[in-house]
């Protein structure tokens, strides 16, 4: 039978106060580290930690609904590139606000 903290997998805090994050496997803090979303490893101290580990909220958490992502066909859907039209666009800017000459 397995027990509870072997079932512990992903980011958790740091129980060292070391790193914002490690990650953890099989109930065990490894040197995965992670502070402001950038990984690094450094290996845990040898030193007990005490408490069960603090989960890290997880993305999906904090809902976005689905605004930050685009379509694998996106691309499909949009106008392609129009020089005649991206010239007019240009003129027309031009003859608005001048030249940055």
């Amino acid at each position: 039978m397995q027990s509870a903290a072997a079932s512990i997998w992903g980011w958790y805090r740091d129980p060292f106060r070391e790193h914002e994050d490690r990650y953890f496997s099989e109930g065990q803090p490894t040197k995965l580290v992670r502070d402001s979303g950038r990984e690094s490893f450094d290996p845990p101290p040898e030193v007990p930690w005490s408490g069960p580990p603090v989960p890290v909220p997880s993305p999906a958490a904090h809902p976005t609904a689905g605004n930050d992502m685009r379509r694998a066909d996106d691309a499909e859907r949009e106008a392609p590139y129009d020089r005649r039209t991206a010239y007019r666009r240009a003129i027309s800017s031009i003859a608005r606000f001048g030249s940055s000459d």
